[in-house]
């Protein structure tokens, strides 16, 4: 559980995460981008650099003037972050991974892998890293079947740690029961649903702004 000794952020921003690989974290990730005039950090990747999600955002958000912080650890396989590390003969330290050193009007979008108990180390999940990075959370999870379990999974690991949530975002066609049911048994709004695009282009996240607009006044970013 999150130590009750730790301190408000000092930067301004949000966590993304999501239930599972694959849900359209980065996806969600340029839109808030965008949305927020945010700038963009993504602590851990793995994959190969063709694959990667911080030239993904780059290519998505149309070439703005938005910064994107580099990464403080990159593995080639794509696969979850402890194993990645392992496989290159390193090790994921916390100690490593620093905080952006932003400007005081800044907004920072950070990006996690994988979902919430993916493992940084023996010791380590990716909740630890989000209890370090401590800003609110912003659960991303698709709208279809199996959603509910998953979701409410991931608000209990992260409630569980004292952490703050933003809100969940659906990624895929409108499902108004899943999103009831996962604001009644959550306790967590839902705070955007965006469609599940095949092909992403600048113009697809333009397109989204509207979908965020009432989040980004919520957060005082409209």
């Amino acid at each position: 559980m999150q130590d009750s000794s730790i301190k408000k952020s000092s930067i301004n921003g949000l966590f993304v995460t999501g239930t599972d690989t694959e849900v359209g974290k980065t996806f969600v990730s340029a839109a808030l981008v965008k949305s927020l005039r945010a700038s963009y950090w993504k602590p851990v990747q793995t994959g190969p650099d063709q694959d990667h999600d911080t030239p993904e955002i780059q290519r998505l958000i149309g070439g703005s003037d938005r910064k994107i912080y580099p990464c403080s650890y990159s593995f080639p396989d794509p696969l979850s972050p402890h194993e990645a590390a392992r496989r290159v003969g390193q090790t994921i330290n916390l100690d490593n991974i620093k905080l952006p050193l932003v400007s005081d009007d800044e907004f920072l979008i950070v990006e996690g892998a994988g979902g919430a108990l993916v493992p940084l180390n023996d010791k380590l999940m990716m909740t630890d890293l989000i209890v370090k990075v401590n800003l609110p959370v912003v659960i991303v999870a698709r709208s279809g079947l199996g959603t509910i379990n998953h979701t409410l999974l991931t608000i209990e690991a992260l409630k569980s740690r004292g952490l703050s949530l933003a809100g969940v975002i659906m990624n895929g066609p409108e499902n108004k029961g899943n999103r009831k049911a996962i604001e009644e048994y959550g306790k967590v709004p839902v705070v955007a649903e965006l469609p599940r695009c095949e092909a992403v282009t600048p113009e697809t996240i333009i397109g989204l702004m509207p979908r965020l607009e009432r989040f980004s006044a919520s957060l005082g970013r409209s």
